[in-house]
């Protein structure tokens, strides 16, 4: 029997949340249109005026452009439908009609070319179908498109989606994708080495996470999905989490999460932000971003997107240089036709670089205690990871709210890791001496071509109307790339004379010349088709399958022998069904169950060299969700189950005749858990995200796997904005929090390595100098908690360390 711990920090997270639900405000009842009693807060106008909408139940006509970015005063009081939308227009530029039961609005039309037609989006009131977060100050969307193509809230999605917004991320001044994993409800980023190798895998549901897409096209390279953790959010408007196999969306799923990242768009006006910040360890970053229309109507926009970052460490002679560039243009070809495209560059390269940490015993078994800032990376050891992304879509909107959508990118990434890190042996306690230094090198350059298209809408059938979306995805992976020795050097010494007083000068970089080429060209095609039926008002049916076709032909030249050795393997017609129920509970909450079945081919290989079968099963989810206060709260609770064969479960210390980790084969084996998660606005000022979730993954006889990633996580962040101070004063903070993890048979003596639970607290602080200007700090790890982030190393969290920033808007 497995007993649940009670820990202070879940405990006060599980009263935070019942508080959030408790605390939440109903939304006013609509009321008949003309006169009504309305109450609309001071918020986003687009968030604005769809409260007005929903108040009054009338629908909203509106290019979602034109109110990006834009904000609205309170309206309260008993007014007529007119009289609110010119309060909440004042002063914007843009005009409000009243056509029937729609509300339309519209930029006014140039006088010497008299009405102009609109480029409009008809949306319901009763669901905000923006998902844009910049400006919101939210830390929650109303509505995720990673979990289905029908654009659903959060609380009509039957599965758990976590949204990190951009406001969240200025908060807590997450830059790069690892740091918003880390904060993400659900995800463990187990971290066994620096950022920027293939050491710190991202967990969700006892599951590595393998699944990253950009506007929701995956990213295809079985080789090395670690490169997509390589990320500077900079360039992205949110991120989007679906816990859960995600099959129907990609294809190949596991039932552990997909990562979504949200390109930012470009505005219906001028903007632009300038941010420098400077914080320990010579952590140095500028960011600037301008944003504005390109010609008198409006109809061209343009964004572009620029970040400098180079920093120190809190480890030895660990340094970092990213940089990042994101061009957009958005046009509107037609009244209905918009055409986006756009680039991106963004290179993450560091030196004195360790994909582990040092040896945790010394050689007589007893533990070593190392300094956090103690490095196991010889100075020969760096990482490199470039990409360049080209993009375009182009979207056409028919008739009633049908739309046609087709996108097309390129994607190359060019990565050259010389791996270096002196986690091998153990220690002498009195010399020094016994530790090795592991060495190898991987480079390649993928190169990643992509095309989707989609067709979504509504129907009528049996008197009601119902959702229908389908559609197809393409994409191609290549590269051909030389390939090295790894680990084992011929007349080359990888001791370490002596640990104590190593300065990572030697040995030096073994010779390591390429050794042979490797190719590959991955292929995976889909189609799918889904839709959303609704035979009661308050019950919604979501049906839906994708077919999927993949491949991968791989080739592998030694020179040495002259000989080439093929590996074709292909799985085709594979089906992957899906299923969900969602039955609306009253005004806020919804009730849910969701299937779906798992198919993943595996890259992972047996100690012989040989590659796992696909990883096959079933996921089972049901759950509870609210939305309060018109969407800008949203809580929920699920409880999953996934049974899978072919499970690749990684061996220690042990590898595939090419290097590689290797892998056994494990089936039979279930993961079963739950999550409770609250995210938005409590009141208006302040913000909340709070999770609880637990996991358990065990064999076909019971035997608990993964032991070195926590069962249980809770996290916690909350902010809240102080009005009445200067031009206004935000201060927040926030804990994570995870159970004790181990590994067996560690050591010389074959012991267990234990990391008990813990605690990191987090700290910020806004304050706004002037209407343009604002003053951030982050205090992270304010308490200084020292920890390990896995075990089997010695490799530690950050200590305590302090950022500070200004932003400058215009």
């Amino acid at each position: 029997m497995h007993r649940f711990n009670f820990r202070p920090a879940p405990l006060a997270l599980a009263v935070a949340l019942g508080l959030a639900a408790v605390g939440a405000h109903a939304q006013v009842a609509p009321t008949a249109q003309g006169a009504a009693g309305l109450s609309i807060a001071a918020q986003p106008l687009a968030q604005a005026l769809n409260d007005l909408a929903r108040q009054t139940r009338m629908e909203l006509m509106v290019q979602p452009t034109l109110v990006a970015g834009r904000s609205a005063p309170a309206v309260a009081g008993t007014l007529t439908v007119n009289e609110a939308l010119g309060r909440l227009l004042a002063g914007t530029g843009l005009v409000g009609v009243i056509e029937g039961s729609t509300i339309l609005v519209r930029r006014p039309p140039p006088a010497s070319q008299g009405e102009t037609s609109l480029s409009e989006v008809r949306v319901q009131a009763q669901a905000e179908r923006s998902a844009l977060t910049e400006h919101t100050g939210s830390y929650t969307t109303s509505l995720a498109g990673t979990a289905t193509p029908l654009g659903l809230s959060l609380r009509e999605t039957p599965q758990s989606v976590s949204v990190i917004t951009r406001q969240r991320m200025e908060d807590q001044g997450l830059t790069q994708l690892s740091e918003i994993a880390a904060q993400t409800a659900g995800l463990v980023v187990s971290q066994s080495g620096n950022q920027g190798s293939d050491t710190s895998p991202i967990y969700a549901r006892g599951f590595t996470v393998d699944t990253y897409m950009v506007d929701g096209v995956r990213q295809v390279d079985s080789n090395y999905t670690d490169i997509f953790q390589t990320n500077d959010m900079a360039m992205f408007d949110r991120v989007e989490v679906v816990r859960g196999a995600t099959g129907l969306m990609n294809g190949l799923g596991t039932p552990g999460a997909a990562i979504n990242l949200i390109r930012k768009r470009p505005t219906a006006d001028f903007q632009a932000a300038v941010r420098a910040e400077a914080g320990s360890w010579d952590h140095r970053r500028v960011e600037g971003d301008i944003s504005a229309p390109l010609n008198e109507a409006g109809t061209v926009r343009g964004r572009l997107v620029a970040a400098a970052q180079d920093n120190g460490s809190y480890i030895d002679r660990l340094k970092e240089s990213k940089r990042l560039l994101y061009g957009v243009v958005e046009v509107d070809l037609a009244p209905r036709t918009q055409l986006l495209a756009g680039a991106s560059v963004q290179h993450h390269d560091a030196t004195g670089h360790a994909r582990g940490g040092l040896p945790a015993y010394y050689a007589d078994g007893s533990r070593v205690q190392w300094a956090r800032s103690d490095s196991a990376a010889p100075s020969w050891a760096y990482s490199k990871r470039h990409n360049t992304s080209l993009f375009a879509s182009l979207e056409h909107r028919l008739d009633g709210d049908w739309r046609i959508k087709a996108s097309a990118s390129r994607t190359q990434s060019h990565y050259d890791e010389l791996v270096g890190y002196a986690s091998g042996g153990y220690p002498d306690r009195a010399t020094g001496a016994g530790v090795t230094v592991w060495a190898g090198r991987w480079s390649a350059k993928p190169t990643q071509d992509s095309l989707d298209v989609q067709a979504s809408g509504s129907f009528d059938w049996l008197g009601r109307k119902h959702d229908l979306a389908v559609g197809a995805q393409l994409a191609r992976t290549t590269y051909f790339d030389p390939t090295y020795t790894n680990w084992w050097h011929d007349g080359w010494s990888s001791a370490v004379p002596n640990i104590y007083t190593w300065n990572g000068n030697f040995p030096a970089a073994p010779n390591n010349p390429s050794v042979g080429t490797y190719s590959s060209d991955e292929r995976l095609n889909s189609a799918y088709a889904t839709a959303r039926f609704k035979p009661l008002d308050p019950l919604s049916i979501l049906v839906g399958a994708r077919v999927t076709n993949w491949s991968r032909y791989q080739t592998d030249t030694s020179f040495s022998t002259s000989t080439t050795t093929f590996t074709d393997r292909a799985e085709s017609g594979e089906l992957t069904p899906y299923l969900g129920l969602v039955l609306d509970l009253g005004a806020h909450w919804s009730t849910y169950a969701s299937y779906t079945n798992i198919f993943k081919p595996q890259n992972n290989k047996t100690v012989n060299g040989d590659y796992l079968d696909p990883q096959t099963g079933d996921s089972f989810e049901v759950g509870v969700k609210g939305a309060f206060m018109g969407d800008r709260l949203n809580v929920g609770a699920a409880v999953y189950k996934a049974r899978q064969d072919n499970l690749a479960v990684s061996l220690p210390n042990v590898f595939a005749p090419d290097g590689s980790q290797a892998y056994e084969s494990m089936s039979g084996t279930s993961t079963r858990g739950f999550e409770v998660e609250a995210s938005g606005e409590l009141r208006p000022g302040w913000q909340l995200a709070a999770s609880f979730a637990r996991n358990l993954t065990q064999d076909r006889n019971g035997g608990r796997l993964l032991t070195n990633v926590p069962q249980n996580t809770a996290k916690l962040f909350t902010s809240y904005r102080i009005a009445s101070i200067g031009k206004g004063l935000t201060v927040g903070g926030g804990v994570r929090w995870q159970n004790a993890i181990y590994s067996d048979n560690q050591g010389p003596s074959r012991v267990r390595f234990t990391q008990p639970s813990y605690a990191v607290v987090d700290l910020m602080v806004r304050y706004a100098v002037t209407s343009t200007v604002a003053v951030t700090a982050n205090l992270n790890n304010a308490l200084d908690k020292s920890y390990y982030t896995t075990t089997g190393n010695s490799y530690y969290g950050a200590p305590r360390n302090l950022r500070v920033g200004v932003d400058v808007r215009f």
